[in-house]
């Protein structure tokens, strides 16, 4: 009995320390997320057209890309706290910074820095969730990113809607000497501030305790998250044997035969940009276009939107309870052939949309309701399958040697993917709507074959035994 007990207090442990390491990724889909309610209120601040204020959104994209390609050498540099504490500080004062915006290029240059420090997060968080927790609650414990990121969503379409209501229900209303949009982009200083507060009092991960010589401390860690029942000198000596002929890994040791870098690298870069492929984020900033396609008015698109959130986090739980127990090769294949139906089943019903008098779009019955279910479907497959694995797997799947590099390569191709997508949506959906859903249905059909002949199952097995 009190071995059980012990042993709920040692998962207590880890289940905190690897939810405040994953806030990072509450970060991420808070910030992705919170833009979209500003959106109008920026064009109608500084007066421009769609272009420069799309430009202004989805130029954090490209400093995320930044953020992730240096994170992990950051990491082995500083420790995965360390750095965890700077990019909590960056995205507090980049809030600051785009609340207060006295041109549109100073707000452009503060989203470059808050996109950098999100970038950093997304590295940090799944890097050092996989090497605190232990491999048989590893799939779960790495699912909290993803976790994250939908709640983050969620949460910040909630304080939007809120703001935007106490305004008198426009994101320009003057709300305390500012504007309704300032304050939804200041309130990101929160969770910054609560992240930087948990990155405080959150352990060093002991991989990097022990590659930074402290031996000791990563005794004391190894004890905390993985219990007395196991051999902590046997584990000391498992991860000193793996780290003892290795120093801190560069680009340089990802170099392989397989055009320029090693297969397990490239493998890690094509799942991560296969994840946004498929077009997940078109749903979660442009939803509101695809509502009122199918006759629901503008007022409510912002709490239909969060409808999609919902079954975002609803998705994320089912993937959570089944990482660990069918694996995550069946559960990114089962949700490859699940997002290819309904993206599909999307671009025929988008093939039926006609102009109407005033210019706008719609879709007749049963188009209409079918498309706005097909997209729903999509969110859900995507959520239980790619949006937690890909995390969880990033964190794996590398050797340890190389895994804080990689991780930051693969991190980095995943957030070039998704502002390729957040760039070219608007303009390829004006060119053929239904061809464009068919592309994305095409990247998931894609996924599965690649998923099928590439991905290696990590299930319960220990990093050092990643080769």
């Amino acid at each position: 009995m009190a071995t059980q007990h012990t042993h709920h207090e040692h998962m207590g442990h880890v289940v905190f320390i690897t939810a405040a390491a994953a806030i990072g990724g509450f970060l991420f889909g808070y910030d992705s997320s919170v833009i979209n309610g500003a959106v109008v209120g920026i064009q109608r601040h500084f007066h421009v057209g769609a272009v420069q204020t799309g430009f202004v959104v989805a130029i954090a994209l490209l400093g995320s890309a930044a953020g992730a390609w240096i994170g992990g050498g950051l990491a082995d540099r500083w420790g995965r706290t360390r750095s965890m504490q700077v990019a909590a500080l960056l995205f507090a004062v980049s809030s600051i910074g785009q609340m207060l915006p006295f041109a549109l290029w100073d707000l452009a240059v503060w989203r470059v820095i808050a996109g950098f420090a999100i970038g950093m997060a997304s590295v940090l968080g799944p890097a050092y969730i996989a090497e605190v927790a232990p491999p048989a609650y590893r799939g779960r414990l790495g699912s909290f990113q993803q976790l994250a990121i939908v709640l983050g969503i969620a949460v910040s379409q909630l304080v939007n809607f809120v703001i935007a209501k106490v305004a008198g229900g426009a994101v320009n209303n003057r709300l305390w000497l500012l504007e309704a949009w300032q304050w939804m982009l200041g309130a990101c200083a929160v969770p910054a501030l609560l992240y930087l507060l948990f990155a405080l009092v959150i352990p060093e991960s002991p991989r990097y305790l022990i590659m930074s010589g402290r031996p000791r401390r990563a005794r004391e860690v190894l004890a905390e998250v993985e219990g007395d029942d196991v051999d902590l000198d046997e584990r000391i000596a498992e991860i000193q044997h793996v780290l003892r002929t290795q120093r801190v890994p560069g680009l340089k040791d990802l170099r392989g035969p397989a055009l320029g870098l090693l297969p397990i690298v490239w493998a890690g870069i094509v799942l991560s940009a296969f994840q946004q492929l498929v077009g997940i984020n078109v749903i979660f900033y442009y939803s509101s276009v695809l509502w009122q396609s199918v006759g629901i008015n503008q007022s409510d698109s912002l709490l239909i939107s969060f409808s999609s959130s919902i079954i975002n986090i609803i998705g994320t739980f089912v993937a959570i309870s089944l990482v660990d127990k069918i694996g995550r090769r069946p559960l990114l294949m089962i949700g490859s052939v699940g997002m290819a139906v309904s993206l599909a089943t999307a671009a025929w019903a988008f093939s039926a949309s006609r102009t109407t008098g005033s210019g706008g779009v719609m879709l007749p019955d049963p188009q209409g309701p079918i498309a706005l279910i097909a997209a729903n479907v999509f969110v859900l497959f995507f959520a239980l399958s790619w949006g937690v694995v890909v995390w969880v797997l990033l964190g794996e799947m590398f050797p340890n040697r190389i895994r804080a590099a990689a991780l930051g390569v693969a991190a980095a191709a995943q957030w070039l993917a998704n502002w390729a997508i957040t760039v070219s949506f608007p303009a390829l959906a004006e060119w053929n709507l239904p061809l464009t859903y068919a592309m994305y249905a095409l990247f998931a059909a894609l996924s599965f074959v690649f998923v099928l002949r590439r991905i290696r199952e990590t299930k319960g097995r220990k990093l050092e035994d990643m080769g």
